[in-house]
């Protein structure tokens, strides 16, 4: 029963998001209070939030996840590659285009920037995409991200913001790579043990983002009336600009639908979970803005095709059975 009710609570992952951001809009005060705390000079509640989701990530990762990586090399760099060179400059692009003020733009540059997000390899799979290459795809990025995060921030952003590449840097391991592998440090050594508590892990992750894009929401409500509608446009174009190359590239390397498919959700949902953190600490606070409106964009989107894809499959499968 447990198991249901946890697998029901991540699976409806963005009515939790869209639920909490009205909440911490009308009654922002506790959410506000909890998003400033500092336990010290340099850990923030953010920061220890997302911590704890990547160690329940890392916590559902398993060695067969990493040895697919190594099975099939070409097709995890395809897609890494185009993680890390459409979203970045498709986010500059967009920054360019719609003439954003300098805070908002670095941080749609960051969210651009970031590694994938592990929620699309849920997308994946109820879009009956190539889950495991989604897995490894996101596995990569997470782990490229350190450098190329920061790397790709400072260049296509520093004419906006002052960024510290060797501070981003240095937070994106203590936040993301650490706790992740010692999530799958205790998920390898206490295996046992954690299989029957393993469904709590994802619930863990998606409750802290939901909370972390709440305190955002919380925090910036006063300026939510005057940049809602460009910000969100700029959000929206990017988001589907990096779905539609996504399918593209997939495409031109001659790529199977299910892989192609992947490729669109992996490329258009990014952390931006991870980019609310890093803006806040390194940016500004309104820098998270436009990571926070990615969030409910790319799961809003993602949860749109991969249901026209089922549902897709669904009509396919009836054609071809009546023809039989």
């Amino acid at each position: 029963m447990l198991r249901k009710i946890l697998a029901f609570y991540t699976r409806y992952f963005t009515l939790w998001v869209v639920l909490f951001g009205v909440v911490a809009y009308f009654w922002p005060a506790p959410f506000a209070a909890v998003g400033t705390y500092r336990f010290t000079e340099h850990l923030s509640a953010n920061k220890l939030f997302f911590s704890v989701t990547m160690f329940g990530i890392g916590a559902v990762l398993q060695i067969g996840d990493f040895e697919r990586i190594l099975r099939k090399p070409i097709i995890v760099l395809i897609g890494s590659c185009a993680q890390f060179i459409i979203m970045p400059i498709g986010a500059f692009l967009v920054a360019k285009i719609f003439g954003l003020e300098a805070a908002i733009a670095a941080g749609l540059i960051l969210t651009g920037s970031a590694p994938g997000a592990m929620a699309s390899n849920v997308m994946s799979y109820i879009a009956k995409a190539d889950t495991a290459y989604s897995v490894s795809l996101t596995t990569v990025s997470t782990l490229l991200c350190p450098i190329l995060t920061p790397g790709l921030t400072y260049l296509l952003a520093r004419s906006a913001m002052n960024v510290n590449f060797w501070a981003m840097v240095l937070d994106i391991l203590i936040m993301v790579i650490i706790p992740l592998f010692f999530g799958f440090g205790v998920r390898h050594y206490f295996k046992e043990k954690i299989e029957k508590i393993l469904p709590v892990f994802p619930a863990i992750s998606v409750t802290f983002i939901i909370f972390i894009c709440s305190v955002v929401i919380a925090l910036n409500k006063d300026r939510f009336g005057d940049v809602t509608l460009l910000i969100l446009a700029a959000v929206v174009l990017l988001n589907i600009y990096g779905m539609s190359a996504g399918y593209g590239v997939g495409r031109v390397f001659g790529m199977s639908r299910t892989r192609r498919r992947t490729l669109s959700i992996e490329i258009g949902m990014q952390n931006a979970g991870l980019g609310v953190v890093l803006a806040k600490e390194h940016l500004s606070d309104e820098a998270t803005i436009p990571a926070a409106f990615f969030v409910f964009v790319c799961i809003i989107t993602a949860s749109i095709m991969a249901a026209y894809w089922q549902r897709r499959d669904a009509c396919a499968a009836k054609i071809n059975t009546s023809n039989i």
